[in-house]
């Protein structure tokens, strides 16, 4: 069983930055491909990014250029580092881990983009 608890959500002014962090419990951190999705009131979840365990990654066209995931193996972390936010960036961001049929959630930070 793998626990998530993602970090660093908060309010931030329109074109400030966040870095979200997911830190992972138990092992074999690097062998799953994690992604951060989002869900915004009366929307579905959706994926903003992922990086697989070779570090590939892949993003939303909506966060293209302003978000960059990344992920340090050896602290068991994946991290979002978001810039240029805009007000529809508001939601709850949660972190998944997936390895084959395996697929873990976290609680979820909220992110409010506002001035």
């Amino acid at each position: 069983q793998v626990q998530l608890v993602e970090s660093g959500g908060g309010l931030v002014q329109p074109g400030g930055s966040l870095r979200l962090s997911c830190t992972a419990s138990g092992t074999g951190f690097s062998a799953y491909s994690m992604g951060w999705y989002r869900q915004a009131p009366g929307k579905q979840r959706e994926l903003v990014a992922r990086i697989t365990s070779g570090r590939n990654t892949n993003y939303a066209e909506s966060v293209k250029g302003r978000f960059t995931i990344s992920r340090d193996n050896a602290e068991n972390t994946v991290y979002l580092k978001m810039d240029s936010l805009k007000p529809e960036d508001t939601a709850v961001y949660y972190c998944n881990g997936a390895l084959g049929p395996l697929s873990f959630w976290g609680q979820g930070t909220q992110v409010t983009v506002s001035s």
